[in-house]
């Protein structure tokens, strides 16, 4: 028996990081799970990110909803991800008295 119809290849790719992107788009997994999560509609996140295409958002979804283990856990371990950066960013840089340096260089510079 033949298919009548050829299926298209997942619109998924991972990059060297492991971060996994829309295929041909700088948009990640997590950020079309999060927006299905809150209720945006396949059309709405299209219309958003406008480097997806419409067809290629359904996919996603989709896959989202065959394989919804695998992908809350890798959206978590990014999450997490994330907040650990976050954190050493801001120990290794703190923005505790940052408005005050900055005024204080421009009126340096201003001054000079």
């Amino acid at each position: 028996m033949t298919q009548a119809f050829e299926a298209k290849a997942l619109p998924l790719v991972a990059d060297d990081d492991g971060v996994i992107r829309v295929a041909g788009t700088r948009v990640q997994l997590e950020t079309v799970v999060v927006a299905f999560d809150t209720g945006a509609t396949a059309e709405e996140i299209a219309q958003k990110y406008t480097s997806l295409n419409l067809a290629d958002v359904y996919a996603v979804i989709s896959y989202v909803l065959g394989n919804e283990a695998a992908v809350r856990d890798y959206v978590a371990k990014r999450t997490e991800s994330a907040r650990d950066l976050h954190a050493e960013v801001e120990r290794s840089a703190p923005a505790d008295g940052i408005r005050q340096r900055l005024l204080a260089r421009r009126q340096q510079a201003n001054g000079a």
